[in-house]
């Protein structure tokens, strides 16, 4: 009966499992919708614009009781948070104006330029400090447009 776990073995299969990865929209990325611009940049991405990012992440840790590597709604979450939002390195006079406007709540502020780049070191850095401690390792991939893609896998 190759291939069948008796119950009785479930400890030891989740026990003896090493690192597994886990992919969370690897085929069908996860899309969200957000608006940024590049403060510092001479070109068309120093006006504020918008993009239909797709997100895709790779986790390596242990297995959890529960069977999985984390749960994909941990993930999704963090993601999500930035749909319809609007991206801003901070000191970034828009700040400001979205305050004003009351508006606040629809505005990230980001330590850097919100690039493709820095969304998914930020991403990655915001997965790892929610994600147990099982996780070993968090790789995200952010594609701006059909010829700009970002990551760390």
């Amino acid at each position: 009966m190759t291939g069948r776990v008796l119950e009785s073995d479930r400890e030891t299969v989740l026990a003896d499992t090493g690192t597994r990865t886990l992919h969370v929209g690897r085929d069908r990325p996860i899309r969200i919708s957000a608006g940024h611009r590049l403060m510092h940049h001479d070109g068309k991405c120093s006006r504020p614009h918008g993009h239909n990012y797709e997100v895709s992440v790779r986790i390596v840790g242990e297995l959890t009781e529960e069977g999985w590597v984390v749960d994909k709604g941990e993930v999704t979450d963090v993601i999500d948070a930035w749909d319809h939002r609007f991206l801003l390195e901070a000191g970034d006079p828009l700040v400001e104006a979205f305050a004003e406007a009351g508006d606040d709540d629809a505005v990230v502020v980001l330590d850097h330029p919100p690039t493709a780049e820095v969304m998914s070191l930020v991403l990655e850095r915001k997965l790892l400090a929610r994600l147990p401690e099982t996780v070993e390792d968090v790789a995200v991939q952010v594609t701006e447009t059909t010829e700009l893609c970002a990551g760390g896998y």
